[in-house]
This record gives structure tokens, sequence and C-alpha cells, in this order.
């Protein structure tokens, strides 16, 4: 392991996909995405990296181009942001019906319109039905973890379902931090070479994605179910392996800060649970019982670990930088879904924020927990400016 080396996160990541041994990547450039692809075709360019880097003419291609090379069996990588997943949505759909082990990073941004390159979550979050398994990162550390162990939990024969590795664009890739890279040694030891259940060859014809009729389409969707169910011990099956490995703990299902004896939670994805935190051992120092649950594992939902974890709260409060437009925000309703006629039934408000970038603060949280606390809130949205002429809206 190499320790205290100060890296931008574009850098970190590269370094980790390239520890995984990709043999074929491809990826079209969308800001923040662009610089984790260059930083590894100059490693291709420069020798460091042993691999088929091809570039093509958007995202819709790069997806298909994975598609077809991991179909023939063989270890990949792509990445994307925003427009450029939602571009290449089609083919999400078909290498997760596939059944196979993509692993990409989506550097979270806004979706247009308006066009907005800040970072909130609305591009993953809207691709959560596709049947892709999803991790959101809160630093530059775990996003290269998580790297390493989307792959083997994408590759386990048990799940053989593709992994989307989800970083805030800008907060993270952009950013300098200290992160330790495990040597490739020790990558190799807790990554095997990939050994596919099934692959293309024109000495053993194969048919992947066929037609399916009425009478066996269900089934199919009624396995992925299963298997994303059946998924969850495995991620923390990995995530134990890691530590076992790396001597750290990274990944799993959620990261528990102070919930244990919490009457208040709040739930949150990503990077902006490091201010969440922050806010919480103020909170904690003047006598309030307040914690922090970080959902890293989103897809599948872990819904009986987040009913043993939150349980005993009386406030969930769920901060989120997505919305279900004409909906609510999304992680706050499922969470709800999982405490539906149980005995333990806490008071869930959702909220959504920072969208388009705009700033997390100290004060919104403040706010926001106190809020949670006084009142039964369905959906609000924090920091909505009100020195804006909304015409024809009813603001």
């Amino acid at each position: 392991m190499i320790k205290g080396r100060m890296i931008q996160g574009c850098r970190a990541i590269a370094e980790a996909v390239t520890l995984c041994r990709p043999v074929v990547i491809s990826a079209y450039p969308i800001t923040p995405q662009t610089l984790i692809v260059e930083e590894l075709a100059s490693m291709v360019a420069e020798g460091e990296l042993s691999t088929e880097f091809i570039n093509v003419e958007g995202e819709h291609s790069a997806a298909s181009l994975v598609l077809g090379a991991s179909a023939t069996g063989v270890r990949v990588f792509t990445a994307t942001s925003s427009q450029g997943l939602l571009y290449m949505s089609e083919v999400v759909f078909n290498i997760a019906g596939m059944r196979l082990p993509v692993v990409m990073v989506n550097a979270n941004r806004s979706v247009s319109a308006p066009l907005n390159i800040w970072t909130d979550q609305q591009d993953s979050m809207s691709m959560r039905d596709s049947g892709w398994l999803q991790l959101y990162a809160e630093n530059n550390q775990e996003a290269c973890d998580l790297i390493l162990q989307a792959y083997k939990i994408a590759e386990d024969h048990r799940v053989m379902l593709p992994v989307m590795v989800c970083v805030d664009g800008f907060v993270l890739p952009h950013a300098f931090e200290v992160v330790d890279l495990p040597t490739q040694q020790d990558a190799d030891a807790f990554l095997p070479p990939y050994q596919p259940l099934y692959r293309l060859d024109p000495d053993n014809p194969y048919t992947m994605g066929a037609f399916a009729e009425p009478d066996k389409y269900m089934e199919t969707r009624y396995m992925i179910q299963r298997t994303m169910e059946a998924s969850i011990p495995i991620i923390e099956e990995v995530a134990s392996e890691f530590k076992r490995a790396f001597g750290r703990p990274s990944g799993g299902l959620f990261e528990k800060y102070r919930v244990d004896d919490a009457s208040t939670v709040v739930v949150a994805l990503g990077s902006m649970a490091g201010t969440i935190k922050d806010v919480v051992d103020g909170l904690r120092n003047k006598g309030e019982k307040v914690g922090v649950l970080r959902l890293i594992t989103y897809r599948p939902f872990p819904k009986e670990a987040l009913y043993e974890a939150l349980k005993g709260a009386q406030n969930i409060v769920v901060m989120e930088k997505a919305l279900s437009l004409g909906g609510s925000a999304p992680v706050a309703t499922e969470l709800r879904s999982v405490f539906y006629g149980r005995p333990a039934s806490p008071k869930i408000a959702g909220f959504v924020i920072g969208l388009g970038g705009r700033d997390v603060t100290v004060d919104d949280v403040r706010a926001t927990i106190a809020k949670a606390q006084q009142q039964l809130i369905d959906m609000e949205f924090i920091g909505i400016r009100t020195d804006l002429e909304l015409e024809g809206i009813n603001a």
C-alpha cells in the first residue's frame, strides 16, 4: 500500500481502474467525467496500461462497445456523466438485461434543461430501475476502493450484473486528496482474473439478448430482481474481504455515524455527508442526540438492514440531491416504504437540496434538521431563492 499520496481525484480513479486490469476501455468526453478517461488514455499512450482504448463518437456507442466487449468474456470499463448517461440509457438497460458485469463510473452532474454542469444526483437516480447496482462514494479514497469492489461484486457468479460507481462531479474528480492505492500485487490478490460464465465465441455459438415473447419476458425481470436482492449480503461480504485485505473499512451498504443512540438520524448520499457529519458533531456537543446514516448502496436498496439501523430513531431526515419530478424525493419515498406496516415507525421527512451544484451549507443542514424535528414534512426544497420572479409558476 502506498501511504500518504496527494493526488487529484480523476487520476486516483484512473489508477484504481488500471489496477483492475481492464482489457477494453471506451468512453466519450463529457464534463466533469472527461479527466478520468483522459488520464486513462494518457496511461495507454505512455505504455503504463496495456488495454484497448477505443475512441467513439458518443456515449451510446461507448456503452455499446463495452457491452460487446464484455459479451466476449473480458473485463471492461467506461465512464460518463449527466446527458451522457441519459444518451446511453438504451444500452444501460441492455447491459443489465444481458447480465454483463460492466463497471462504469458516473461523475454525478445535473441534467438539462437548463444546461448546468455542476453536481447533483439526478442523472444516476434516473437509472435506478435499469438493473445496475449503484454505489455512492463520499470521497476519492472511497471512490477508488469501490471500483475494486465493484468488479468483484459484478463478476461474482451469484450476481453477474453491472455496477455503477457514482462520484459527485467536480467535488471529487477535480479535487486533490490524500489517497492510498494498493500495489498491483495486492490488487491482483483481491481481484483475480475475470472468469465469465458465458461468452460469445465463434467456436461455441451462443445467443445473448434474444427475443423474449410474453411467456418468457416477465421471468427475466423476476430473475434480475431476485439477484439484486441476493446481492446485498455479497456486497457486505466483499466489503469485509476488502477490509481484511487492505486494513480499512470501505464500501458495504451504508456507514453509520453516531447513529446507535440517536433520536434524529440524517440520511444522505455522497460527498455532502461530510458537511452533515460536522453539523452533527456540533449538535452532539450541545447535547442533541443526532446521527448520520450515509447510504452507500442505493441499488439494491437494503431494506432490512436499513430498518434494523433506523428503527430506534424518532425522526429520520432525508437530504438528497435528486428529485422525482411530479413525485417526491426518491430516497425518502423508499425509506417510507421500508417502515410501512412495521412496529417502529419514525417520522420521515424528505428534503431536496443542492440541485445544480448549489452549496449545501452548515446553516442549511442545521435548519433542515430543526425543521424536521418540529414538523411533519413530506418533501421540501432547501435553499430556494425568494428574490427571483417566477412568471407563470405558482411558487
